[in-house]
């Protein structure tokens, strides 16, 4: 291993990442790695990783590469590793286009859940094609102390548990995940998103993201919450032909989501590159020892 590890760090909607360019895949990120670059105080501090691989240099990603030159390998804070994360897919674009990688316009990006299409706008702004929800049958229900809700149960590309709350403060501190039931719901556990309306089309939510606890943003929550607020507000665009469109507050800003006649979902929001540097592979080695 290199004595100096290139790093970046970013964050879409203060949903924050540790950005790793590793083109060739040559760097053995475990778990432990990963949970070791997050810890915020003894760490870089991050929700996440982005590990920035070609597609064709990944076992999980070849199959994709010749429609999306690079792959998102994402892992949570604690080291494991998910489908999917929205916000990541943004700052990943992000990254790419500061390292030159693409441009202004239209790019693909492999992700564990498919290839996502990603415009990045002359504003700045960038927009993810999230892929469609399904929609799960059976009733779930979250609980956050003596309180419970009926949730509904939406993935997109990971799992969610979308409840409508009176107030965010039920949520509570959502250090640890909210307990759910029927137990077989979600076999590897789920993302929770606690939901109050705002107005028309408008909505704020808090989230338990697997793996990382509570974050200041969560994309695939995002757009799970609009999904979920549009059928309970008795809207579906696969039915209309009409795209619905919610904007979604987040503690660290507003996403706006739109779900086209098609199903396809697509995600707008900011991203950011705030600081880069190298990694002292010495104090890696030790953290996970």
């Amino acid at each position: 291993m290199s004595t100096r590890i290139a790093f970046l760090k970013g964050h879409g909607t203060e949903n924050d990442f540790v950005i790793v360019p590793d083109p060739e895949n040559a760097l053995d990120l475990t778990p432990a790695a990963v949970a070791a670059l997050c810890d915020r105080r003894a760490g870089i501090g991050g929700d996440g990783v982005l590990h920035v691989v070609r597609s064709s240099a990944h076992p999980e990603a070849r199959a994709m590469a010749d429609e999306a030159e690079w792959f998102m390998d994402y892992r949570n804070g604690d080291g494991s590793i998910a489908e999917m994360c929205g916000n990541g897919t943004r700052v990943f674009a992000r990254y790419l286009q500061h390292a030159g990688h693409v441009a202004e316009g239209d790019i693909a990006i492999a992700t564990r859940a498919g290839v996502k299409t990603v415009h990045i706008a002359k504003d700045g702004d960038i927009t993810v094609g999230m892929g469609s929800a399904r929609l799960p049958e059976g009733d779930v229900t979250v609980s956050v102390g003596e309180r419970s809700w009926p949730a509904r149960n939406v993935n997109m590309g990971n799992p969610h548990a979308v409840a409508f709350v009176d107030d965010l403060a039920h949520a509570g501190t959502l250090f640890t995940p909210p307990p759910f039931s029927p137990a077989d719901a979600y076999p590897e556990g789920v993302n929770v998103e606690f939901v109050v309306d705002r107005g028309p089309r408008h909505v704020a939510m808090r989230v338990h993201e697997r793996g990382s606890g509570e974050t200041r943003s969560c994309g695939t929550g995002a757009c799970a919450v609009a999904v979920a607020a549009a059928r309970r507000d008795g809207a579906d665009p696969a039915a209309t032909g009409t795209p619905v469109t919610y904007t979604v507050d987040l503690p660290g800003g507003s996403l706006v989501i739109t779900e086209r006649a098609d199903g396809e979902i697509e995600m707008t929001g900011a991203a950011v590159i705030v600081a880069e540097g190298e990694i002292d592979a010495e104090w890696l080695e030790n953290a996970v020892r």
